[in-house]
């Protein structure tokens, strides 16, 4: 694991957090903690909602019910023009990356700082190709979206979700989709960033090996509330019949097939 951190300060926590989409409610009082420093794996079946706690987290998504802390601040209750303000504090790192196709690496992964700052092109030409190598991309950064790999897209969007330095980051599904040698790329990268930032990161993911490795504490939802928290030997160790069949891939258990 990372550095687990002794005294449990926390970043974020969402609190009595109920949503719903129409009539269907995916969570009902919900509550997590967001450790400050730490990287937080959030787990569960397919469709359980672990994406929208990401979007909880920066604003994107009100909840019908409860709150949403960061820090003693609840952003739930913040006006749009205010929650542009915390998004820039928050790094997000898409399923799909989300590059946009007619731009070159260098150019995606600038944005946000041409967009958020008032750095000169000198300065943000530096930054950018910092970042760029900081993630094994600084010799292809002229490059467009469709000629990189799979795994060099995920990076790119690494890159550009931590290029303006933020507090936290969010991985959506970062090893979706790959081979077992770039998931272990990836997730080292995870790590690694997370020390360069000295900040906080959130991650959901169906790969344990990945998020084992990763992981100073796992969250698992299931049916719209975390039903386990813990470090990884805790989540392991965990007596709750749910966790087990979920981290033994068996069909034999009280989650329906």
């Amino acid at each position: 694991m990372t550095a687990a951190t002794t005294e449990r300060k926390l970043y974020a926590r969402l609190e009595e957090v109920s949503v719903r989409y129409g009539p269907k409610v995916v969570m009902q009082n919900l509550s997590l903690d967001v450790v400050e420093g730490a990287i937080t794996c959030i787990i569960g079946l397919s469709g359980a909602g672990k994406s929208t706690i990401l979007r909880l987290l920066n604003g994107l998504r009100k909840p019908d019910a409860g709150r949403v802390l960061l820090g003693d601040r609840d952003i739930s209750a913040l006006p749009e023009r205010e929650l542009i303000g915390i998004r820039e504090k928050i790094g997000f790192s898409f399923q799909f990356a989300a590059l946009f196709d007619s731009l070159s690496l260098f150019d995606n992964v600038a944005l946000p700082l041409q967009e958020r700052t008032a750095m000169s092109k000198a300065k943000i030409r530096d930054v950018v190709a910092e970042t760029l190598e900081s993630v094994g991309l600084g010799n292809v950064m002229d490059r467009f979206p469709a000629e990189l790999s799979g795994g060099m897209v995920k990076r790119a969007g690494f890159a550009r979700a931590v290029v303006a330095n933020p507090e936290c980051v969010l991985y959506d599904e970062p090893t979706t989709g790959l081979d077992p040698i770039i998931t272990h790329v990836l997730t080292d990268l995870i790590i690694r960033l997370r020390a360069r930032l000295n900040g906080t990161a959130v991650v959901v993911s169906h790969d344990l090996q990945s998020i084992f490795m990763m992981a100073d504490y796992v969250a698992m939802l299931f049916e719209g509330a975390i039903i386990a928290y813990g470090t990884v030997d805790e989540i392991k160790q965990s007596l709750n019949p749910i966790v087990q069949q979920f981290l033994q891939g068996s069909e034999v258990g009280p989650i329906p097939i």
